[in-house]
């Protein structure tokens, strides 16, 4: 019997590159969503056997907070966390919301089907790389840089720590693109931040992106 896997991204090309993948690894049968409401959907109708889900996705709500709601209504659900992001400290975030694993686009094209088998089998799934970042965050000492930001900045701090792009975020709070830009700027030179990850840290990291 074909197991279910709802697969939730949205960008074509990806789907059909993993729809592909996973067509050729075992006997899986897909289901996909592009967006947050779609994917809710989907859940509720196929009660898939694992779910490979996106962070970044348009629609009302962020991938964590769609994992979260997935996994309030089945708990135990295998989520599989495929990523653009290659921050330990967001991979440690959806680790901590209930994922089962966390590949991201950037690894091998075999990893999403050895990954999905994994969290299928109970197992949890973190190349070895990952993992020791992850074991190294825990050494880290806590500190709270967010005293210097205004109520805006700390909102759309807490946004870019949800994974969300400026795209996404300039639209969830009816701003413009270049507000949110301008805004990052002003965050990165009040935190010292080199980086759009270094934000993400501090925004995972000081328990802002929740």
């Amino acid at each position: 019997m074909n197991r279910t896997i709802l697969l939730v991204d949205d960008h074509p090309v990806v789907r059909a590159g993993c729809r592909s993948l996973l067509a050729e690894a075992g006997p899986y049968r897909l289901v996909e969503a592009a967006d947050v409401a779609a994917a809710l959907d989907l859940w509720q109708r196929e009660r898939p056997d694992a779910v490979v889900l996106d962070l970044n996705l348009p629609g009302d709500g962020s991938g964590l907070d769609l994992l979260r709601r997935m996994l309030a209504g089945q708990p135990g659900l295998p989520v599989l966390i495929f990523s653009m992001h290659d921050d330990p400290a967001i991979a440690a975030r959806a680790l901590k919301a209930g994922a089962k694993g966390y590949i991201t686009k950037n690894d091998a094209p075999d990893t999403l089907a050895a990954a999905v088998d994994s969290v299928l089998a109970g197992r949890i799934w973190l190349d070895a790389a990952m993992a020791r970042e992850l074991a190294l965050m825990t050494l880290a000492p806590p500190s709270d840089p967010l005293s210097a930001l205004t109520a805006r900045e700390q909102q759309i701090l807490a946004l870019i720590g949800r994974g969300l792009t400026a795209a996404a975020i300039a639209q969830r709070l009816g701003i413009s693109h270049k507000t949110v830009a301008n805004a990052c700027t002003q965050i990165k030179d009040k935190l010292g931040a080199d980086s759009p990850r270094a934000l993400i840290r501090i925004a995972i990291d000081s328990g802002l992106a929740r």
